[in-house]
């Protein structure tokens, strides 16, 4: 794949430690043992199967509770992956090389597929977060209460936690690389675009959250039930109109903030901002209503959602623990190897949000709590769940 290998994308494969010119071909697969260093594995490996888990638990509820919604956002999630990330790696095969230069590299991992442009990992980090943060606002009734789009904010500043949490970390650590001379990847806040912190780790998932509680959530809310084919035109069309949500959500910044980072800068951080508030503004609401003597509102727990929630917190943790010697002892915002740190105050915000986030899934009485039939697989009792 010889000439796919863009200049930018070669001198960041180099700098992670692999060739571009030797890459495998369509898949590759090597010792976990191998990779650049031992937190590549333990990542790829907690993503990897709670994404598989995910897949499971969501066949599972359509199965005994005709509920496809969590399969429909899984496979949507994918959807918009494989739309957006190919052309993001062969920007030339798409003929859109004058407009989009290489923006970052994977480092290789134990499985790699494109050449090693795409870990497996990638592939499963979409909707396993996608499903967390989901489900975590699902759990805390906000969709039933305040509709899709309302909805959908909560679900992308949730996400927008989990995400971030992963992302200042990636760079020190070397799982991938920005190529910082992008004009696309500026300005950066620290280690990371500031464009990703807020598109990426924010704009889409509420994009791909309002398409599918809008196509299938709220009909499924509403007793109605679909076939095969209806369910597979609608993830297609979840993916699809998700991809343009993500297009069309940053436009302020992107049209007015054309001419200067500083201005697209600012632009980015105020629409994170108004999400943020809103969506703090809405959940608090929404849990102290759950919580409330007068309340008969239902809201269903997913236990695997709670219970791998905290497990990739606590990995998470694991991992940026061993991170922080190299962090404080970094000058100008790199290590001694040269490579970037992430914001640190900025993550224990994170930490800490979805930490909230997580908890308050377990603070619901049981008066309002109907559990998932998927918890049965994780050894709970269960019944019909109202979402």
């Amino acid at each position: 794949m010889a000439e796919h290998c863009s200049p930018t994308f070669a001198q960041l494969a180099t700098e992670l430690g692999f060739s571009c010119q030797e890459a495998g071909g369509l898949v590759e697969f090597r010792n976990p043992a191998a990779l650049e260093n031992w937190t590549l594995p333990v990542l790829e490996w907690t993503i990897i199967v709670g994404s598989v888990l995910a897949l499971v638990l969501a066949i599972v509820r359509l199965r005994r509770n005709g509920d496809p919604t969590t399969l429909v956002l899984w496979f949507g999630a994918t959807a918009y992956l494989f739309i957006i990330e190919p052309p993001l790696y062969f920007p030339a095969a798409f003929g859109i090389e004058e407009q989009v230069d290489t923006m970052f590299a994977h480092n290789v991992f134990t499985v790699d597929f494109m050449w090693g442009r795409l870990p497996l990992y990638i592939i499963a980090i979409y909707p396993l977060m996608a499903t967390l943060a989901f489900e975590i606002v699902r759990m805390l009734g906000v969709f039933r209460k305040y509709g899709p789009l309302l909805g959908a904010v909560c679900v992308g500043f949730v996400h927008h936690a989990f995400y971030e949490i992963f992302d200042h970390l990636g760079p020190q650590l070397r799982w991938w690389e920005w190529s910082t001379s992008n004009p696309i990847n500026q300005p950066m806040f620290d280690a990371v675009p500031l464009p990703s912190v807020v598109v990426f780790a924010a704009l889409w998932p509420m994009s791909l959250a309002f398409c599918v509680q809008y196509f299938v959530g709220r009909h499924v809310d509403a007793g109605k039930h679909f076939s095969g084919l209806q369910l597979v035109w609608r993830t297609i069309v979840i993916g699809l109109l998700a991809s343009l949500g993500t297009f069309i959500l940053p436009l302020p910044a992107t049209v007015f903030g054309m001419g200067s980072d500083t201005v697209r800068g600012f632009l980015y951080a105020a629409e994170l901002a108004v999400l943020t508030v809103v969506a703090i503004v809405v959940l608090v609401r929404q849990w102290r209503n759950l919580r409330s003597a007068e309340s008969n509102a239902l809201a269903h727990t997913n236990r695997f959602v709670q219970i791998y929630s905290v497990v990739y917190l606590v990995v998470m943790a694991v991992l940026w623990a061993s991170a922080l010697p190299d962090f404080f002892d970094a000058v100008d915002g790199s290590t001694s190897a040269g490579d970037p740190v992430g914001n640190l105050w900025y993550t224990l915000a994170c930490f800490v949000i979805a930490i909230l986030c997580v908890s308050a899934t377990f603070t619901i009485p049981k008066r309002n709590s109907v559990v998932d039939d998927d918890a049965e697989l994780l050894g709970a009792n269960s019944t019909t769940p109202a979402s």
